[in-house]
């Protein structure tokens, strides 16, 4: 037997022999792991090095730098005679080594109310406002997503939609540790695909839909199904599962559905589902509605700006409700949330356009966005985007076929990274010209510049609605991140400007 050692007291010591009963074991009858990692950089004496498959390289050809870096025993999916140290057999390595991530975080999803949120859009919507309602029960919520990570004291920006295993394990850990009681996750079809949640238990989850996007990882639109399918292996034999009756890919979904688990549906289209929703009024400034829900009709009203975001209202809603919160803190959890970063966020220009800047980068988000901005706007809907470089190609005609629904269309970059953007750009308008539409359209490949020229050609009673980026902190060009704000570009030019009824003017 051997016995691994690390940071004292860093986490909880695990015998593979109890996590994995059915993995056989070379030149051992067992290993008690204190660290383990499937960076071979940072093995130290007495880690555990996860030999996972990459998509480029093999783990096992690590090895070596693991054995020099202190690494004593080895996870993987089959034996190695060239190595002598202790291994740890099993069938799928990826799915092993998030398992035990759990393990050595002491099982934290299984001390926590553990909601996930997946689907091609709204994920990071649904997941604020979750948390926003579960805050409004008086439940410290942790989260964890594309914009940020919260553990419960700490707020920290975050680098991929779902961290890797041990970083998700480490947070739930926190999480636990710093008092939350709830813990609300965005989780990725990639996640999903490459196991990183494995080992978690969810007591709730939605799919909010599936559409066209990561096509260039997946392959086919069946096998990104499949990958967001998995997280129904994650939830408990109690679990609710949320659906969103309005869409064709969550609905395959809930056909997937254990009997054992609880489904609920959302819709503004099907009365008949357990949450339904009826727009009263809606402006630039708020949406006033009607939610129909275990035979209670209830008015609420949300400052988030379109339709999308209506039934991500509802999504939410039926994830607190499945975890036993009260309608009470639903309705304020929803009034009370005024913005999310880079989702339809509303950047003020006093008497000028309307400017929202959104993280819309799939066909059907773009097509949400305008959707939700027609009503809203009495003037001209500019529509301003690009598509990232070295991503799915597919979708950028369809990109462009859903944009030719606004008055004018400005094509620009979005982390065009090894591509040249225009070539990006023709892609993009391949889709527009082709549209039964026809959008006045532009093409200006500096982002700024773009956004410079809409600020200058629209009035007031017009919207611009910028679009791709969100969030985002940086454009990449080649290799090289440049700093790039979207919402602060826009009020930079926002001082140059001043505007009438009649246009723009330049302030001096």
């Amino acid at each position: 037997m051997t016995n691994l050692m690390s940071e004292a007291g860093a986490m909880f010591p695990v015998s593979l022999r109890k996590l994995f009963p059915s993995a056989s074991f070379v030149s051992c009858a067992d290993i008690w792991v204190q660290h383990a990692t499937d960076d071979s950089r940072r093995c130290r004496p007495g880690s555990l090095f996860s030999a996972i498959e990459g998509t480029k390289q093999a783990g096992v050809s690590y090895i070596p730098e693991a054995q020099s870096n202190g690494a004593t025993a080895f996870l993987v999916n089959r034996p190695r005679p060239d190595v002598t140290m202790p291994q740890c057999v099993v069938p799928d390595v990826r799915k092993a080594y998030a398992q035990l991530c759990s393990a050595l975080n002491g099982h934290p999803s299984r001390q926590l109310s553990l909601i996930g949120v997946t689907g091609t859009n709204g994920k990071t919507s649904v997941s604020w406002m979750t948390r926003a309602i579960c805050e409004a029960a008086a439940h410290k919520t942790g989260l964890i997503g594309t914009i940020q990570n919260f553990d419960g004291a700490e707020t920290t920006p975050a680098t991929l939609t779902t961290p890797d295993p041990a970083a998700f394990q480490g947070l739930l850990r926190r999480m636990v540790r710093n008092g939350c009681e709830f813990a609300v996750t965005e989780v990725s079809s990639h996640a999903l695909d490459q196991h990183r949640i494995a080992g978690s238990q969810f007591r709730a989850v939605a799919v909010t839909n599936v559409t066209h996007d990561h096509l260039d990882y997946h392959r086919t639109f069946e096998a990104y199904i499949a990958a967001k399918s998995r997280i129904l292996e994650h939830c408990s034999s109690s679990a609710t599962v949320v659906i969103n009756l309005d869409n064709e890919g969550s609905c395959q979904i809930g056909e997937r559905v254990s009997s054992r688990q609880n489904l609920l549906t959302v819709s503004l289209e099907t009365p008949s589902a357990d949450l339904y929703a009826e727009i009263i009024d809606e402006s630039f400034e708020r949406t006033r509605f009607i939610l129909h829900y275990a035979g209670d009709t209830i008015p609420i009203e949300s400052q988030l700006l379109g339709r999308h975001n209506l039934i991500n209202c509802l999504t939410a809603a039926a994830l607190a409700f499945a975890c036993g919160i009260s309608l009470e803190a639903v309705i304020t959890g929803i009034q009370r949330l005024d913005t999310i970063p880079g989702r339809m966020q509303k950047v003020p220009t006093d008497e000028g356009p309307n400017v929202v800047v959104d993280y819309a980068h799939t066909p059907d988000a773009i097509a949400n966005a305008i959707a939700a901005l027609q009503p809203v706007t009495s003037g001209r809907l500019f529509c301003l985007f690009g598509a990232g470089g070295d991503r799915d190609r597919s979708k950028r005609p369809l990109m462009g076929r859903a944009a030719a629904e606004a008055d004018v269309v400005v094509l620009t970059s979005d982390n065009p990274r090894s591509e040249d953007p225009h070539q990006i750009m023709e892609e993009i308008a391949a889709g527009l010209y082709e549209a039964d539409a026809d959008p006045e359209v532009h093409q200006a490949p500096s982002r700024e510049l773009a956004i410079q020229w809409a600020l200058q050609q629209a009035v007031p009673g017009d919207t611009i609605l910028i679009a791709g980026k969100g969030h985002e902190k940086v454009q990449i060009y080649g290799s090289e991140e440049i700093p790039f704000d979207d919402v602060a570009i826009v009020r930079q030019h926002l001082e140059q400007f001043a505007w009438s009824k009649t246009g723009l003017t330049v302030n001096h």
